[in-house]
């Protein structure tokens, strides 16, 4: 699996347009080579560097996805209708929709993590990253990853 974005280059800088500091929308997000018998998709997005890079505590939950289909091969920029099936998830800004980096201190890193599963996730309601990952657990065909910087 394959997982890009046109706005950033792995490992290279998020723009401020796609943060707390521009205009807050998500970034533009492409993916491809997804396993045969991939019945739909998880996208996390997720700072492990919170709150500080140097003394990190948390895993902080910026956007989840789920039930995805896997006829769908992109998300554009700034999305807000979401492709027929897709659920959202709860982030750690309490809202179901994505909320853009904004580091208190140092380079922090996003990562975006797709996920092809063998099946469709019951409705979760306004599940957390971690429920979302325990309903996922034993169905992942493939895992593809991103990862972007931002430093205010």
């Amino acid at each position: 699996m394959i997982l890009t974005s046109s706005a950033f280059e792995n490992g290279g800088q998020i723009p401020a347009k796609y943060t707390c500091d521009g205009q807050n929308i998500s970034p533009p997000l492409a993916w491809s080579a997804l396993p045969p018998g991939t019945k739909s998709l998880v996208l996390f997005v997720d700072d492990p560097d919170a709150p500080d890079p140097a003394n990190p505590k948390m895993d902080w939950t910026h956007w989840l996805l789920y039930n995805i289909p896997p006829e769908v091969s992109s998300l554009s920029e700034g999305i807000s209708h979401l492709p027929k099936g897709t659920l959202p998830g709860w982030n750690d800004f309490r809202k179901t929709a994505y909320g853009g980096p904004c580091p208190p201190i140092g380079t922090h890193r996003y990562f975006h993590r797709l996920y092809a599963l063998d099946i469709a996730l019951p409705d979760l309601g306004m599940a957390s990253m971690r429920e979302i990952e325990n309903a996922m657990d034993g169905h992942v065909l493939g895992k593809a990853e991103l990862v972007g910087k931002y430093r205010r």
